[in-house]
């Protein structure tokens, strides 16, 4: 694993590769705490955003990967994913079949890829989290489509979250954009309650179900659908983490932060 100074804070899995236990029930954040958590979604979103003029034909997502860690290193914070349940890498680099989780590797980007990164970062005690989708070189006019309009289906949902709005309606809006468009939910992959703690309450479904809860001021989550043309069926591959869909269909994923507001909702990671 790529190496961390010792003097910057790092989360507790840093050495143990095992979270700590997350809240029971949702958080509600204070003030200071907010201030936090806006501060490490913003430099999560400006490491992502640095990622971007490297992506290109050619170059391997372990290099990516190096660029990522070297970045957020020398800004004083830690690599969430690293050593987080023992992963390997500093971010999550999933192309084309593989949905999430993917392990940056020394697969050099072809033309034609679509890939997903994943940037999660540890800074003064909280997690900021977000993900994007590129397009390398030149892509086809489907893989074009299929990022648009995972990216409506994250953004309309942000749309509706406010105080007292049901978690549940996230997901009847992402999946009724995703199915009117074609495209089909994976299902096993939810967003997450975010803090001190990387995963926690309360799980966010990206399908239509039933499950209780509503918002309140000062919660912070993740929304981050994935969506694929073909089944929703994933498997792991022997490395344990990374997700692929079982018919090799493409992929696409977008993901934000967000807090819940007096008349609203936040994005963190913008």
């Amino acid at each position: 694993m790529r190496k961390v100074p010792g003097y910057i804070p790092k989360p507790s899995y840093s050495q143990s590769s095992v979270p700590r236990q997350s809240p029971e029930k949702v958080e509600i954040k204070d003030k200071n705490q907010i201030k936090c958590m806006r501060d490490s979604c913003y430099f999560a979103r400006k490491v992502l955003t640095r990622i971007k003029e490297y992506v290109k034909p050619g170059v391997t997502t372990d290099e990516l990967d190096v660029i990522a860690h070297e970045m957020i290193i020398s800004n004083g914070a830690y690599p969430s994913p690293l050593n987080y349940r023992r992963f390997p890498k500093s971010i999550c680099t999933s192309i084309n079949n593989v949905a999430c989780h993917g392990i940056p590797d020394s697969r050099p980007l072809q033309n034609g890829d679509i890939l997903n990164i994943d940037v999660t970062v540890f800074l003064n005690g909280y997690h900021g989290d977000c993900s994007q989708m590129f397009e390398v070189g030149e892509c086809d006019k489907e893989a074009k489509r299929l990022i648009s309009i995972t990216e409506v289906c994250l953004n309309e949902a942000i749309n509706i979250c406010k105080p007292n709005e049901n978690f549940c309606h996230i997901g009847s809006v992402i999946e009724d954009i995703a199915n009117k468009n074609g495209y089909h939910i994976l299902p096993a992959f939810a967003g997450h309650g975010i803090g001190t703690y990387f995963h926690g309450p309360p799980d966010i479904l990206h399908f239509a179900n039933s499950d209780p809860g509503k918002m309140l001021t000062g919660m912070t989550f993740t929304i981050e659908p994935i969506l694929t043309p073909g089944s929703w069926e994933v498997e792991i591959l022997e490395d344990g983490w990374t997700a692929v869909t079982v018919d090799n269909s493409r992929t696409s994923q977008s993901e934000h932060t967000i807090l819940i507001t007096d008349s609203g909702c936040e994005v963190l990671t913008c």
